[in-house]
């Protein structure tokens, strides 16, 4: 299972959650967001981590953005070398063919915010683009990072083509549970290892994974 630690603010807690187990870092790219980080921020933090995981794979560092201008998220790529880019936002299937020619080589994540079932069968038009998704709860309070949890039964049945990343309201009280349940290809967290928004607890990241080493 790939793990993705989302909303690194502080260079030292991101390597620490690498040295913890992390698959994949992320990087909040959106200014209205608690937990917003510039291009120079990630770069301060990206110099500092560890360029493997702990299974000796390459540590993944994805940039989110939400409703951001193609020239923006190519810009902030081409400074800070992320290895992904995911779109939080209403970004069209359009969109997203654009920024795979203007990007090859990054992996392209595409969030979604389920409502219901219909919402699901609406992620297929995106699979031949996009090398992920990730599903999140829906609010109409904020994009992301809400710690809202949804009705993951709808995922029973939930077969795409890509892999995808379970996101809204995982903890590591419940993650054993989700793991046994659904087990997803991916998972996300943010606000579910937090002390506040951009603040880890690394208590609490290291908790996660010693939950998921358990049979």
């Amino acid at each position: 299972m790939r793990v993705k630690i989302c909303g690194i603010t502080q260079p030292d807690q991101g390597v620490a959650i690498a040295n913890l187990g992390a698959d994949a870092l992320g990087f909040i790219c959106v200014p209205q967001s608690p937990r917003y980080v510039t291009p120079k921020d990630i770069q301060a933090i990206s110099q500092k981590l560890p360029t493997t995981t702990l299974q000796g794979a390459s540590l993944s560092r994805i940039g989110v953005f939400a409703n951001a201008d193609l020239a923006v998220i190519q810009q902030t790529v081409t400074l800070t070398q992320l290895t992904g880019v995911q779109l939080h936002g209403h970004e069209t299937i359009e969109f997203c063919q654009q920024l795979r020619q203007l990007l090859p080589d990054i992996e392209l994540i595409k969030a979604f915010r389920i409502r219901n079932a219909r919402t699901l069968t609406e992620l297929t038009t995106y699979e031949p683009t996009v090398d992920t998704f990730l599903l999140d709860a829906y609010t109409s309070q904020a994009l992301g990072g809400t710690g809202h949890t949804w009705d993951w039964t709808l995922l029973t049945q939930f077969t795409p083509q890509c892999s995808w990343f379970l996101a809204g309201g995982l903890t590591p009280d419940n993650i054993q549970t989700v793991r046994d349940t659904l087990a997803p290809p991916g998972i996300d967290l943010s606000s579910g290892v937090e002390h506040a928004p951009g603040d880890k607890d690394l208590h609490k990241v290291k908790t996660l994974f010693q939950q998921l080493q358990c049979p």
